[in-house]
């Protein structure tokens, strides 16, 4: 778990393996003090909400729409790409067919085939879906995050809702967004909100900076380099690090809690009080039980591992629907590492055999557990990527064997599940080579909308920054004819 765009905070004289214990949170002064202060500033007054939870499914790299939620069989052939269409539950819905179990469940989700903004660039589109703003922020660095680029969606989140059960509001799972080349792509931070504001981030999947998918079973390399993957994923540590027992643990928060009472003779602001507040929340969460059940969730019961698949977007999944049971309010899913879905070669045998039937399971997977434990009607299901692919199916000899399709931010397919969602509806549809919208244009600050009203965020809500300045949270209508 890390607690800004480059590293966890780790206090001098304590190890990164204690301080990863508190992560991004915080514990007896590691990390950030006045963020509870911070959420009261602005958190708005609180409405009934279509839903109390949203998970947000992130495809970096860009799913192709026609080899998905969208496909085109009357187009050419240079267009058309090599999967056929299967018919859904719902008449006259069609979807590729290596999504033969999503197509059953049909009537639990919404496709919006109509959503564009203006960027073919992986970073910009980072950033553009992960905000839900479609204008580049000024100083914008496709290389690193910025101190001034637009807060994520996830951050939001954080700063705008309440949490529950000592939890925080939001969670990205498994990993940052990391490039090949090791930097970290913009757009899932905080930006000009601060980075007190990040989301917490659980680091359960390593970086490996040439393979892709659902590892162990699905893992491969867009350029088929033949690099071995011999990662693990592992929830992160949430117990007492081992030089620290229980009973010199609570020891030490009493000698905390008497120079923090000390502390508090002289200095009585809120803030600080606010810090107390929530620190003693984190202490809580790293002791529940129920927090080291949803994280672990390789060691789930086999039925369910089963069910969702045992690979890292199953595992991920699952850990989301859990933490969504416990209490947070937004959970961003990364389903692969940076670029999974950029398929600009070997597209269609790696979507076939390699990233297609995962999401179809794990996704599956979700909605049945969400629908069995009542929960679908109060948690949002988003899924979407950077942008969509090119209609036009194009070969780059010199890096693939196979042909693909390139970056196209002109129109992208947005799933949508749960949270008083009409199942079996289409919004919107991409003209007959799937290149532009022809009706309905959603943009992402309509996407950011749907998610923000389904958390209970009022229209009007604003977050201030440190000159006590208002910010816009709505820039756009939720997406209409969704409920």
């Amino acid at each position: 778990m890390s607690t800004t765009p480059h590293s966890p905070c780790v206090h001098p004289g304590v190890s990164r393996r204690a301080a990863v214990t508190a992560g991004a949170i915080g514990l007896l002064g590691l990390g950030m003090n006045h963020r509870e202060a911070l959420r009261a500033e602005t958190a708005a007054p609180s409405r009934p909400a279509t839903a109390r939870s949203c998970i947000y499914i992130f495809l970096s790299g860009g799913l192709a729409q026609h080899d998905s939620f969208d496909p085109k069989p009357d187009a050419p052939d240079t267009i058309r790409g090599e999967f056929q269409p299967i018919a859904t539950k719902t008449p006259g819905v069609h979807v590729c067919e290596h999504l033969p179990m999503l197509a059953q469940r049909s009537d639990m989700w919404a496709v919006c085939r109509s959503l564009t903004h203006p960027s073919n660039d992986h970073s910009a589109g980072h950033h553009i879906m992960l905000t839900g703003r479609s204008a580049i922020p000024p100083g914008f660095n496709p290389s690193a995050p910025m101190r001034s680029d637009w807060p994520s969606i996830a951050s939001v989140a954080n700063a705008a809702t309440q949490g529950r059960n000592n939890l925080p509001p939001a969670v990205v799972l498994p990993e940052r967004l990391v490039h090949s080349s090791g930097r970290v792509i913009p757009g899932q931070f905080a930006g000009e909100m601060g980075p007190a504001r990040n989301p917490w981030f659980v680091e359960a999947s390593p970086f490996h900076n040439t393979s892709y998918g659902a590892y162990p079973e699905f893992h491969f390399d867009h350029q088929q380099r033949g690099k071995a993957d011999a990662r693990r994923f592992e929830a992160p540590n949430l117990s007492l690090p081992e030089w620290l027992p229980e009973t010199r643990f609570h020891g030490r928060l009493g000698l905390l809690a008497e120079l923090d009472q000390q502390r508090r003779e002289w200095d009585r602001h809120a803030s600080t009080q606010n810090f107390d507040r929530y620190r003693q929340g984190v202490i809580s969460m790293l002791t529940d039980k129920k927090v080291h059940w949803a994280l672990d969730v390789t060691r789930a019961e086999d039925r369910g591992l089963e069910r969702y698949g045992k690979n890292a977007f199953g595992w991920s999944l699952l850990m989301a629907r859990r933490l969504v049971e416990i209490g947070v309010n937004l959970v961003q899913v990364n389903l692969g590492n940076n670029e999974s879905w950029d398929t600009h070669g070997n597209a269609f045998p790696h979507l076939k055999d390699k990233l297609l039937p995962p999401t179809d399971r794990a996704v599956s997977a979700l909605l049945d557990d969400l629908r069995d434990s009542g929960l679908l009607d109060s948690t949002l299901v988003v899924m979407a990527g950077e942008f969509g692919r090119t209609p036009k199916i194009s070969l780059l000899p010199q890096h693939y064997k196979k042909p693909g399709r390139d970056h196209w931010g002109a129109v992208q397919s947005v799933f949508f599940a749960g949270g008083g969602v009409k199942g079996g509806s289409v919004i919107g549809a991409s003209d007959r080579n799937g290149a532009y919208p022809a009706s309905s244009p959603q943009r992402p600050e309509n996407m950011a909308a749907t998610i923000y009203q389904s958390l209970g965020i009022p229209p009007t809500a604003a977050w201030l920054d440190a000159t006590q300045r208002p910010h816009h949270i709505y820039y756009g209508e939720p997406i209409e004819g969704l409920t």
